[in-house]
């Protein structure tokens, strides 16, 4: 099954920051309870994540859900499941998969 969650409808189209300490709609918020419930679903084989419509991501944003996806699932896992686009930001995808190598698996 593929999952698609579009983070503009299902989550918000004004992303916050790192944690969910520093405000609402943290990446903290969106990895916990967005991204790991369906991570963890064996139903699941694909997660398509559809960046655009939103006020763009801070880096903290991106680090926190995607860096702590690795930290927390390791890098195979998260590359071979998670596909995320943007047709309104190029750059998106390669911050992504930058911040995915570069994060460390605990």
């Amino acid at each position: 099954m593929i999952k698609k969650i579009k983070v503009a409808k299902d989550f918000s189209d004004v992303v916050g920051h790192r944690y969910r300490a520093d405000g609402p709609k943290s990446g903290e918020e969106f990895r916990e309870d967005f991204l790991e419930p369906v991570l963890e679903d064996q139903n699941v084989e694909t997660i398509e994540i559809d960046m655009d419509d939103t006020w763009g991501y801070p880096s903290s944003f991106l680090e926190e859900c995607f860096g702590g996806l690795v930290r927390k699932y390791g890098k195979g896992l998260i590359k071979s499941k998670i596909k995320f686009f943007s047709n309104q930001d190029e750059s998106l995808q390669g911050r992504i998969e930058e911040i995915i190598n570069k994060a460390k698996e605990e």
